[in-house]
């Protein structure tokens, strides 16, 4: 084992190296975030852009794909595809939809045929989860079954819960598909993708459009913390990070395993928190136009913090994480290693899915309502998009939750940007399309400079 410690200087040019070698990781992600920043800031001359309000409904707006994006990470790292997470969230969001506004009766909103179905399927799901050993889908397919059963009466709390569980359902279904039958997954979730289009038709009707005329889910994503508990979720996040932070270097140099320079790790617990504590300023103060103030961190920050610290854990810091990078940088390999193959790629798309519910409810809290075109349309194609752009490969084995919020960020940047300097539609699909493609481009010519040096 490598215990040879490093400088700061030496640790500076081993980074350095490894962008010449291709390894690139997040950061073509944040140049161009920069350079748009700047672009739309010296373009908007009526000063919107960077204004404070228009920041921070940049935050609300984008919030919804990037969470579904951290959850398609873990699908990429195995080499795989979920072009079904999308019309997922969107039925997510309409059976969360539907149940609170027939109060909890979803036979009676439903249909004795179409509620029998629903049912059938989630136990269905549940014992498909059971035979490639992803417990946790199983008892929560089986608990999602029995909301609509017993009829638990509207709750905000409830149909949240319930949207999740839906999201595990169908990752159920999906997953058992591709690692026990192994179909490939361009195939069934492209198939999942249009029949759960159809489901949500006939749930919601053509046309149709559910409102979600509860004050707890709209501030989901419409909502503030106070000025008070924006400083305290600042204290939390930054004084988390810091204690994670020293806590390992203490113990990887305590144990003899190549560290970080301690002088390395405190300036980025610096630059961590100065970062976070400027933000948090900006944000507290009035960025309202009228006579109502409005300041305070939209709530969709601790979501998202929440999510990434979980993910980032999980693939960091357990043992199913490194399972699942390795199943997607060599998936024989892995098996004749022991690692349970099936089980791994079967969960990655029940945890795929389960996010795409959280994005749901995150986008369809910001409009209020929800339609037939939920989670159709752009939803996928920027959430995947946000993955690439942020550093995630599509070739399986390299990514980082995080890479999905900085893609989201820069896909927000984007469409918020274009969309205040009055370009029609046309030019965004254009502009996204073509920065995906780069994205993509950059990805392949890493992976072959990577290939190339040996590494």
């Amino acid at each position: 084992m490598d215990t040879t410690a490093r400088t700061t200087g030496e640790a500076v040019r081993g980074y350095l190296r490894g962008l010449r070698t291709g390894e690139l990781g997040s950061l073509p992600a944040l140049l161009g975030l920069a350079a748009l920043f700047v672009l739309f800031t010296a373009l908007d001359s009526g000063g919107t852009f960077p204004s404070l309000l228009n920041l921070a409904n940049l935050l609300q707006q984008g919030a919804g794909p990037t969470i579904i994006a951290m959850g398609l990470v873990f699908v990429l790292l195995t080499g795989e595809i979920d072009l079904a997470a999308g019309t997922a969230s969107g039925l997510a969001a309409a059976l969360m939809a539907l149940h609170l506004t027939s109060g909890g009766n979803m036979l009676g909103a439903t249909g004795t045929v179409v509620f029998v179905i629903l049912v059938v399927v989630m136990l269905v799901a549940a014992g498909l989860a059971a035979l490639v050993r992803v417990w946790a889908g199983a008892a929560v397919s089986v608990l999602t079954a029995v909301v609509l059963v017993v009829g638990v009466p509207a709750n905000p709390w409830t149909e949240m819960l319930l949207a999740v569980g839906v999201g595990v359902v169908i990752g159920c279904l999906t997953g058992f598909l591709v690692a026990r039958v192994g179909m490939p997954s361009f195939v069934v979730t492209l198939a999942l993708f249009i029949t759960w289009q159809g489901v949500i038709l006939q749930l919601i009707g053509d046309g149709g459009t559910l409102a979600l005329r509860d004050p707890v889910i709209n501030a989901v994503a419409n909502g503030n913390l106070s000025p008070l508990g924006s400083w305290i979720l600042f204290v939390l996040a930054a004084g988390g990070y810091a204690a994670i932070m020293l806590v390992r270097q203490r113990t990887r140099l305590s144990t003899g395993l190549v560290a970080q320079p301690t002088g390395l790790v405190l300036i980025k617990i610096g630059a961590v928190v100065v970062l976070g504590a400027l933000a948090t300023f900006a944000l507290v103060q009035d960025r309202s136009p009228g006579v109502i103030a409005i300041s305070g961190v939209p709530y969709v920050v601790p979501v998202v913090l929440v999510l990434l610290v979980l993910g980032t854990y999980v693939l960091d810091r357990t043992r199913f994480g490194r399972h699942v990078y390795a199943v997607g940088g060599n998936r024989e390999a892995a098996r004749r290693a022991g690692i349970d193959v099936v089980r791994i790629r079967a969960s990655v798309f029940v945890i795929a899915s389960a996010f795409a519910a959280v994005g749901a409810i995150v986008y369809s809290s910001k409009i209020g309502s929800v339609n037939p075109a939920a989670g159709g349309g752009n939803t996928l194609l920027f959430a995947v998009g946000a993955a690439v752009i942020g550093g995630t490969s599509l070739f399986g084995g390299r990514g980082r939750i995080s890479n999905a919020v900085i893609g989201g960020t820069v896909l927000a940047t984007v469409q918020n940007g274009l969309g205040l300097l009055k370009q029609p539609a046309a030019v965004v699909f254009v502009v996204t399309g073509l920065v995906l493609l780069l994205a993509a481009a950059v990805d392949v010519l890493s992976r072959r400079r990577s290939a190339a040096t040996g590494r």
